[in-house]
């Protein structure tokens, strides 16, 4: 099992705490979040971890090495200008038939084994993990037609409910045709290019515990929540 961990963010949402040092390096307890996500890909059966890197590349690649550490054999695909979530992928030129692809800012008990079988099982082009997330919206909603705006119903403080991306994928080589070469190309450009083509991409729901570490609130969370998940995520 083959990944791509994706780490080449400059994490202006955490700063203060990315400001001398890059997100994947920032601790969450005493161990940093992309050695998390490294620890728990081997005990699901991955051997291989290519990390995409740009904004501090040479400190991650210091710290994480040949990761052999962690019983997995690193690589680094090194981004000379920012290409966004998915266009990195093109610079990887031995990507096997199928892999996983996931952000290197995860906390999540999700078992990404079971996640790349499901994919390969399925015949799949894509298969995005996905979380239940509800919204509440903080203001009274209207809704009104027509030029004379007539009122038509109101909602107070409404819940909205969706399926959203956790930032783990697994990907088939050939979803990689709809990515352009050395050009920044996003996870949203990816699924619209690929639902307009009518290519087989999946959900996989996952009901456990995630968390994306994107503000300093967040990462507030993680350091609460690490040490009791982290049995689970690799356990």
């Amino acid at each position: 099992m083959r990944a791509v961990l994706l780490a080449g963010g400059r994490g202006t949402r955490l700063r203060p705490f990315t400001t001398t040092i890059p997100k994947p390096l920032v601790p969450v307890g005493d161990i940093p979040i992309m050695e998390l996500l490294l620890r728990q890909l081997s005990a699901r059966g991955c051997d291989r971890v290519t990390v995409a890197v740009g904004h501090m590349a040479q400190l991650i690649m210091a710290y994480f090495g040949d990761g052999s550490k962690w019983n997995l054999s690193i690589d680094y695909s090194i981004e000379d200008e920012p290409l966004n979530t998915i266009g990195p992928l093109k610079l990887i030129p031995d990507l096997p038939e199928h892999f996983l692809v996931m952000n290197g800012d995860l906390l999540t008990d999700l078992d990404m084994g079971r996640l790349y079988r499901a994919h390969v099982e399925s015949g799949a082009v894509g298969t995005v993990a996905t979380y239940e997330r509800d919204v509440r919206i903080d203001f009274g909603v209207l809704r009104h037609e027509g030029d004379e705006r007539r009122m038509t119903g109101f909602v107070e403080k409404p819940v909205e409910h969706f399926s959203v991306s956790m930032g783990i994928y697994a990907f088939s080589r050939e979803i990689l045709d709809l990515v352009p070469d050395g050009k920044p190309f996003g996870f949203d450009e990816l699924m619209l290019a690929g639902i307009e083509r009518g290519l087989d991409l999946r959900a996989f729901p996952h009901g456990g515990y995630w968390l994306d570490i994107g503000r300093p609130d967040d990462y507030d969370r993680a350091n609460n929540d690490v040490d009791a998940l982290i049995k689970r995520m690799l356990g």
